[in-house]
């Protein structure tokens, strides 16, 4: 039976010149991209085409159901291999709290199998040229940490289109020899996901909770209880804690608690125009429905599953819980925090999340003034 092409993801910014300078001969990444497409997919194994790549220029329009940052990401995680063509930038982004597109190609592959991953630095020498915001400075740190080879920095795209054609080459050898199915046992062991598992709970937890709640942050605005968002016109407080094992470990687990049973304690920030709290918990590992709803103590609720990991929401007391799943180190708990507000959006729950807040700080505010 015939086996498909072992097939190839080129991930990069798109309309980015290199070299960065814009000098002679300078050509965009999408450029590069076309014509490296064209040399790997020109190649044959025994006399039969062997490859395929995906660029996401050639792409036509997806269903609205399935938006161009979804597809870019299930491609990287369906890839036989990433080759990344790496100058710094994280790629678009929806706030500057996120990472960038580029950035999130490149954890989901690298945490799926780090394998699988070749990186091309065109990182310029001259660092006037590179990208500076915050989610370049973030993906910049996350190549660094995760400590992936990519060999001296080409200059010119003849040398860009020829070390991409080596590290392809180089990747594949290493496929074949390690076994696909070895590598992928690597998921979680290396990088910044390894210097999370070092840690002991309490540096893991203050770890999770520090960068969920500079990720809310950077949407809002800080206050003395969390961090107030504006939600489908609303202003919502919304409150990060953070589970450093998974949600079967007890003493992981007491971390957090029942949070919700404190909410009495941030009534002096629901004054006003200000609704909540709703409760965003980073879990180091995967979760259930049934751990949901056992964190919430009933089982009569809503409970939705997504990508980003479960949504609990009580429609009597209007309690509101938001769990993170795998939130391995800091670009997996940014993006699965980005995941979940684009949900939201995506499906409108964002308005009846703005709602239960709304009643939910009528709820608060009563139990305040008896206390």
């Amino acid at each position: 039976m015939a086996r498909r092409k072992i097939r190839i993801m080129i991930s990069s910014r798109c309309n980015d010149r290199f070299p960065a300078s814009g000098g002679t001969g300078s050509r965009t990444l999408s450029e590069i991209r076309a014509h490296l497409k064209q040399q790997i997919e020109a190649e044959k194994l025994f006399g039969k085409e062997a490859f395929e790549v995906w660029i996401n220029e050639d792409e036509p329009p997806e269903p609205g159901a399935q938006d161009s940052w979804d597809l870019c990401v299930e491609q990287a995680r369906e890839a036989d291999l990433l080759l990344v063509l790496y100058n710094g930038n994280a790629g678009w982004s929806l706030s500057s709290g996120d990472i960038g597109i580029c950035h999130a190609e490149l954890m989901t592959a690298f945490s799926e199998s780090s394998g699988k991953v070749s990186v091309v630095s065109l990182m310029d020498s001259d660092k006037k040229f590179r990208p500076s915001g915050p989610q370049d400075k973030r993906f910049q740190d996350y190549v660094d940490r995760a400590n992936l080879f990519r060999g001296a920095s080409v200059t010119t795209p003849d040398n860009a289109i020829l070390e991409a054609k080596k590290a392809v080459r180089e990747a594949v050898l290493n496929l074949v020899q390690q076994g696909a199915r070895e590598v992928k046992r690597s998921r979680y062991n290396a990088g910044p996901a390894l210097d999370w598992s070092r840690m002991d709970f309490s540096a893991r937890h203050a770890a999770m909770r520090t960068v969920l709640s500079d990720a809310l942050s950077s949407r809002g605005k800080v206050t003395a209880a969390g961090v107030v968002l504006p939600v489908a016109g609303k202003k919502v407080l919304f409150l990060p804690s953070a589970i450093p094992a998974a949600m079967s470990v007890p003493a992981a687990r007491e971390m957090v608690g029942q949070p919700f049973l404190k909410d009495h304690l941030s009534a002096p920030t629901l004054k006003g125009a200000v609704a909540g709290p709703v409760h965003v918990i980073a879990c180091h590992r995967s979760v259930t429905e049934s751990q949901a709803m056992a964190l919430l103590g009933f089982p009569d609720a809503t409970i939705v599953t997504g990508s980003f990991g479960v949504y609990v929401a009580d429609n009597v007391q209007k309690i509101q819980l938001c769990l993170i799943s795998n939130c391995r180190d800091e670009s997996s708990t940014r993006h699965g925090l980005q995941k979940l507000f684009d949900w939201l959006t995506q499906t409108g729950e964002d308005k009846l999340l703005a709602n239960r807040a709304v009643s939910r700080s009528r709820v608060v505010n009563a139990i305040a003034n008896e206390a």
